[in-house]
């Protein structure tokens, strides 16, 4: 593979980017991801974030975060909400370039913490995010199925 590069996303990687996300989820959701780059992907601005990972001309990851502040009572910090490698690439150190390149980018603005979340059976990720460092937090989430017989 060639030398990963982390920049910022341009408009002509949404296809890629689309396609990556369909095969790791097996769901198309290319309207879903041009809002997403409409608002995290124009000139990838200040607090938000959607960057990618090229080899050579191919994307072959992408994660996407902002800084969020005064939420649940908490100063401002970092959340990735999307992180994804291609699987072809996976163990190379894809990911740890484009977390790394995130949370570089939230250092620049005064955070100290970043946060995820996932779910409880994405073992993949969650020995992701161990092995950068990310353990359990101060805060628990909890849900509801919104029109669900209570």
């Amino acid at each position: 593979m060639p030398p990963v590069r982390v920049r910022a996303v341009r408009r002509a990687d949404l296809p890629e980017v689309i396609a990556l996300d369909a095969t790791v989820t097996g769901l198309h959701k290319a309207d879903y991801w041009q809002r997403v780059y409409r608002r995290y992907g124009v000139g990838g601005q200040g607090l938000r974030h959607f960057l990618v990972a090229t080899a050579g001309a191919r994307v072959v990851g992408f994660v996407i975060g902002e800084v969020r502040d005064w939420e649940f009572g908490s100063p401002p910090c970092g959340w990735v909400f999307a992180i994804d490698v291609d699987p072809q690439a996976r163990q190379q150190g894809v990911g740890t370039l484009l977390l790394s390149a995130m949370r570089q980018r939230f250092e620049r603005v005064g955070v100290r913490t970043l946060r995820t979340m996932l779910a409880s059976d994405n073992h993949l990720i969650l020995s992701f995010f161990r092995s950068q460092g990310l353990r359990a937090g101060r805060l628990i989430p909890l849900e509801l199925e919104v029109g669900a017989p209570s």
